[in-house]
């Protein structure tokens, strides 16, 4: 694994799979009767936020926690940043106080990549959101959910998602999401097509791994996913489309469209959902929405992230484990990171 965690784009094939696989094994966790790792222990985190979030911040959190580590949350809202603190201040701050990880969340794209290079701090840095650019986190529990669905969670191990057709319905243009899907699903193998309205879609588009549609029900029938996004509103300068009526009417996925959808076909979102707009209220409810899934997964996703990165490099999944449905709770493979040198108290 890589130093840092900062774009879809800088995962191998490999990589990629093997967080997955990690993954796998980290959400049987969350089936036994104590659902701590001491992985990480002795290990401080830090998850520094310049921007508001809920299901992120908690996510990384819960992840962090489960793994032991010890945890320090920082929202930039009434901190030395409101005060006019640069980044580069607020981590040599932080790496006075020797940190192991900073997973930062910034409005500026670029802003985690800066922080990585500059030499400011000697810690992981872990992108869990920077302006409209990269969402990693994000992307990985979106394959990681399409993959537990569409093959399986035993069967799908050490397997990636070629073949699949995964469709993007909505604000590309403003959306971090949509980029690190792409890239993570191309590299991943499966075939990636983009909905959205004209003014929607990003310049340059014609680049990326993926094709581009303006007609969602040609694409429904085709599709093994269906990832509805959020209209961003809050990075909005102008009229992209004439009135909510009119984009749902045009790319907002109801029931009707949905039965379109191959029979095991899943609606996807990555919250928080627009109910009314994007999608109605029938399908956000439906069997086959994986929005609650999606979070659940998330939390999977960040303990094998946090754990690749700082416990070790060799896989926290044992592919011959006997067959049973829980492990044990005495069971040591997580008992301490594979890298040597580690702390345990």
């Amino acid at each position: 694994m890589m130093r840092h965690l900062i774009s879809a784009a800088d995962l191998s094939r490999d990589e990629a799979v093997l967080i997955l696989d990690t993954a796998e094994e980290m959400a049987r966790v969350a089936d036994r009767p104590i659902k701590k790792l001491p992985a990480l222990r002795g290990r401080t985190v830090v998850n520094l936020f310049f921007e508001d979030s809920t299901r992120t911040r908690i996510s990384f959190e819960a992840a962090e926690k489960r793994l032991s580590a010890d945890v320090i949350n920082f929202a930039a809202k009434g901190s030395s940043v409101s005060k006019g603190e640069s980044l580069k201040d607020t981590a040599q701050t932080l790496e006075a106080m020797g940190v192991d990880a900073v997973v930062i969340r910034h409005g500026a794209s670029g802003a985690p990549y800066r922080l990585a290079t500059s030499g400011w701090i000697d810690a992981a840095v872990i992108n869990a959101g920077d302006g409209t650019h990269q969402h990693p986190t994000q992307a990985l529990l979106d394959a990681f959910t399409m993959r537990r669905r569409l093959v399986g969670p035993d069967a799908g191990l050490g397997q990636d998602l070629a073949g699949r057709r995964i469709t993007l319905v909505g604000d590309i243009l403003h959306s971090r999401v949509a980029r690190s899907n792409v890239d993570l699903l191309h590299t991943l193998g499966a075939e990636v097509t983009l909905v959205a309205p004209p003014t929607l879609v990003p310049v340059g588009v014609e680049q990326w791994p993926c094709e581009v549609s303006y007609d969602l029900d040609r694409v429904l029938p085709k599709s093994d996913a269906v990832m509805m996004l959020r209209v961003q509103r809050e990075r909005m300068n102008a009229a992209f489309f004439p009135t909510e009526r009119e984009y749902s009417r045009r790319y907002g996925l109801d029931g009707e469209r949905m039965a379109k959808m191959p029979e095991h076909a899943i609606v996807m979102h990555p919250g928080p959902m627009v109910r009314g707009m994007e999608i109605t209220a029938e399908v956000a409810d439906s069997d086959r929405c994986t929005v609650v899934e999606q979070v659940a997964n998330g939390v999977s996703i960040r303990m094998a992230v946090l754990y690749l990165l700082l416990g070790g490099n060799e896989p926290a999944v044992t592919h011959t484990r006997p067959p049973v449905s829980h492990p044990h709770p005495s069971d040591e493979r997580f008992a301490r990171p594979s890298t040597t040198g580690s702390e345990e108290k």
